[in-house]
């Protein structure tokens, strides 16, 4: 059985925290060029492709520009530097919680992305703590959704990422969010919530289906206010997409500044950071694998709906 050959590293460095991207021309294809190939694979037409080209902006493995007649070589990568257009700043707060020369642990605001994806590159917290704490190698061991808050675990060597990862994976880390969402007096808590999550490429709510389940979720009742409205605290057992929030739906309580459940609502405009999902990862805790030391870390933050309903909703 062939090993795969490894990943040379990029000959580009990272340009506001972001890595340039890197492309590998496949085996058994039939592309005369290098830029043929990139024309027809990527979306920003010959001429943008051209332009990159000529100006030396796609190189090979050895740093050296790709001219427009260069051999198509299958196994081949080139790097390049996507334009990006300029992104709306998130003008929230991404604090730092704890950081040693394995982890960075930090807590994320409602709106910024974890990992550069679609139109959220520069303004993602991967790219943010790059930049901010000088460590260009930083990988991200798990994700949030943009529009949830709360704390984030970064590894600061690439050769160590996996181990923690595989604390998500094997789910040996103990994760617990907090949510404000409708109170209704008729719902037994605490329970356990089981079903079958879909998430479906291209379409943007999962969706509850038939079948064996694949996503546990405990929920349990925190407090509740005369104003109709409850903290709850979330407990995922499983890491489905958006799964704490679709569970949160099927028991007829959705969290407060929902556009997908129950109903997605039309687009947001980009600026507008009006009433965020009320959604905080509050509480990680694990055993580094690597150190071994028993980590607990919990978010401080408040969610806005629940300190100041008013100011949340206008």
């Amino acid at each position: 059985m062939s090993r795969r050959s490894p990943i040379p590293p990029s000959p580009l460095p990272q340009r506001d925290g972001v890595d340039a991207a890197r492309v590998k021309l496949p085996q058994g294809a039939a592309w005369a060029t290098v830029r043929d190939h990139l024309v027809e694979r990527l979306a920003a037409g010959a001429g943008v492709i051209d332009g990159m080209l000529d100006a030396g902006r796609v190189v090979d493995a050895d740093g050296r520009a790709v001219p427009r007649d260069m051999a198509y070589v299958p196994g081949m990568f080139v790097w390049f530097h996507r334009d990006l257009p300029p992104e709306v700043p998130v003008p929230f707060a991404l604090d730092v919680v704890y950081r040693d020369e394995h982890i960075v642990v930090a807590d994320k605001p409602h709106f910024l992305a974890t990992t550069p994806r679609g139109s959220h590159v520069t303004e993602t917290a991967l790219a943010r703590l790059r930049r901010e704490l000088d460590l260009p190698a930083l990988g991200a061991a798990h994700r949030l959704d943009r529009l949830t808050a709360g704390l984030l675990l970064f590894t600061v060597r690439p050769a160590e990422r996996g181990s923690y990862q595989s604390l998500f994976r094997d789910r040996l880390i103990a994760k617990e969010y907090e949510a404000v969402a409708p109170y209704d007096p008729a719902l037994a808590l605490p329970r356990t919530v089981r079903s079958r999550i879909v998430k479906e490429r291209g379409v943007m709510a999962a969706r509850e289906v038939e079948g064996e389940p694949n996503a546990v979720s405990d929920v349990e009742l925190l407090e509740q206010r005369d104003d109709g409205l409850a903290r709850y605290r979330l407990r995922p057992r499983t890491g489905q997409t958006h799964q704490l929030r679709v569970h949160m739906t099927a028991l007829g309580v959705p969290i407060l500044g929902d556009p997908l459940y129950p109903v997605v609502t039309g687009p947001v405009a980009a600026g507008d950071f009006r009433r965020p999902l009320q959604l905080l990862a509050r509480v990680l805790e694990f055993t580094d694998p690597v150190t071994g030391r028993a980590h607990r870390f919990v978010s401080p933050r408040v969610l806005q709906a629940w300190s100041s309903y008013e100011e949340w909703a206008g």
